[in-house]
């Protein structure tokens, strides 16, 4: 199936690890009922794991396991554990012990049990018999009465010839400064070439706006794709004017600009995020023709 730029995105954060504890819920939710889903989380895994190859393992000094073990209290030996003594139990009033059982209510409840027990056995074979004459009825209808055989009926179906839309895959770029610092993930839909910037550790700063261009060999200069709202989603339909090479090729990148964006259209800020397009979901093959 499909899938829109907001479960694209969930998928490859899930991955990197940015998500918060309700979004690796979702997540997993998402992933236990839905197996293509899960395709596209594992796909996603594949695709980034580079990124942990990029980074090496860093090992804490002495002074910070010693801090860790001061904050959780494990700096001195622990005291052994020490269960508080069992009450002792009530002793028994005169007269319970030798008190009758009443067994009133266990006859009444034996004898519900078994009325109960013989509607359902009666209900069972009734069901039973039900299917057993529904089958004779598909796959032998010639061993029934004339009575109960099914009557044929003839039914005639129109049949319509669709043609499959051209198939389109999702594509995906990571807008960052390094391979261990994201800042922005980029779903283009191959389809509709409209685009969702979900905002990961891109931090803004006051009287300040990030804006997005599209730089290509096959434009004269950079341009403006807008300037990426202050939610966490951005979706805009600017890539529908490029065609499908330009914008599958092209490098994205983020500026930091005044306010509101470049007043020029040129940009004026420095390059501080970059990232090109990778294919994330493959397109769907085409439905047969009917």
């Amino acid at each position: 199936m499909a899938y829109s730029e907001d479960h694209i995105a969930l998928a490859a954060e899930y991955a990197l690890g940015t998500l918060d504890a309700d979004e690796r819920a979702q997540v997993e939710t998402m992933m236990s009922v839905d197996k293509d889903f899960t395709a596209m989380v594992e796909a996603w895994q594949q695709k980034l794991g580079v990124l942990n190859q990029m980074v090496g393992s860093v090992e804490p000094r002495p002074e910070v396991w010693d801090r860790i073990k001061a904050a959780i209290g494990h700096a001195e030996p622990q005291s052994p554990l020490v269960l508080p003594a069992a009450p002792p139990q009530p002793a028994p009033e005169a007269g319970e012990l030798g008190a009758p059982v009443d067994t009133t209510n266990v006859v009444r409840l034996s004898a519900q049990a078994r009325r109960w027990r013989n509607v359902a056995t009666f209900t069972t074979a009734i069901a039973a018999a039900l299917v057993a004459m529904i089958a004779t009825q598909l796959y032998a209808p010639d061993r029934l009465p004339d009575g109960l055989r099914p009557k044929v009926r003839t039914q005639v179906v129109e049949v319509k010839t669709t043609v499959a839309s051209p198939p389109s895959g999702q594509y995906v770029a990571l807008l960052q400064k390094d391979s261990s610092s994201p800042a922005f993930i980029l779903t283009v839909d191959g389809a509709t070439k409209n685009f969702t910037v979900r905002r990961v550790g891109a931090t803004p700063e006051p009287g300040k706006s990030f804006e997005l261009w599209l730089v290509s060999d096959k434009l004269q200069r950079p341009r403006s794709l807008g300037v990426i709202g202050g939610d966490d989603f951005t979706t805009r339909p600017a890539l529908a004017s490029y065609d499908r090479d330009t914008v599958n090729q092209a490098t994205y990148a983020v500026t930091l600009e005044p306010e509101g964006g470049s007043p020029t259209g040129v940009a004026t800020g420095p390059i501080v995020f970059t990232g090109k397009l990778i294919e994330a979901v493959p397109p769907a093959a085409p439905a047969p023709a009917r």
